[in-house]
């Protein structure tokens, strides 16, 4: 078994020979104390550096293409989104940033959910310290830690004829981006300026979309993503403040 001395004198080998001394993290979960007990563990590690932090879904975005970290450790409840939604955005936004799922909840369908929005792994907050820290650099260095688990709950689907997925598992993270713009009333040139494409990069990515989905117009494609979005919230609801179980 590598230590990881050995595995981060390969993660942080970029091109051209240079070496990066840490790895950069994000850390966004809603709870004060959890952002405060999970920065002083990295930042006591001399692998890893808390350049971030944020509370909320729309926070973690700014602060991610800000920061454009290595890692964004990510809760799967946040109070304005799912954090599944924001880590397919931050994949299909920032793709050489990792995303590692950390929660309270073993659910298989989030499980499931995390390995299809491009997470690196899902861990739940009861890990203990060295393992937490272990999860963060592996993920750094590409690797993705389901494995055993997912398979399991893969099975656990097959066995109890779940939902098959949210339907958009068909699509390309870069793909799912273009739809999410699609369904906040985008046009192609707009969509084009905000991902940095040209419009005929966009067109072809509608193109593709709708044969992928089986779909004839834009219109039809953004109702459903609306659809999708809407059954992920009711399925991992957003947390609401709580005066006795939020800190302040």
């Amino acid at each position: 078994m590598p230590t990881i001395g050995i595995w981060v004198s390969h993660i942080f080998r970029y091109a051209g020979g240079v070496t990066k001394d840490k790895l950069r993290v994000v850390v966004i979960d809603d709870h004060n104390v959890v952002r405060a007990g999970l920065r002083a563990l990295f930042d006591g590690d001399e692998h890893l550096e808390v350049v971030g932090e944020a509370s909320t879904a729309e926070e973690a975005i700014r602060r991610v293409g800000l920061e454009t970290p290595d890692v964004a450790v990510l809760d799967v409840r946040l109070p304005d989104s799912s954090g599944l939604d924001v880590c397919r955005k931050i994949r299909a936004g920032w793709p050489n940033t990792q995303v590692l799922i950390l929660t309270s909840y073993a659910d298989n369908d989030a499980l499931i959910e995390a390995f299809d929005a491009g997470a690196a792994g899902y861990v739940l907050k009861r890990v203990d310290a060295d393992g937490l820290i272990d999860a963060v650099i592996r993920a750094g260095r590409g690797e993705r830690m389901f494995g055993e688990a997912l398979d399991a709950a893969l099975a656990n689907r097959i066995r109890s004829g779940g939902d098959p997925g949210d339907g958009l598992s068909v699509l390309s993270l870069q793909e799912r981006k273009v739809l999410d713009l699609i369904a906040q009333g985008m046009s192609n040139k707009q969509i084009a300026a905000e991902m940095f494409l040209s419009d005929k990069t966009v067109k072809n990515y509608v193109s593709h979309i709708l044969t992928k989905l089986e779909m004839s117009s834009r219109t039809e494609a953004a109702a459903f993503a609306v659809e999708q979005a809407a059954r992920r919230s009711m399925r991992y609801p957003a947390e609401e403040w709580s005066t006795t179980s939020r800190d302040h």
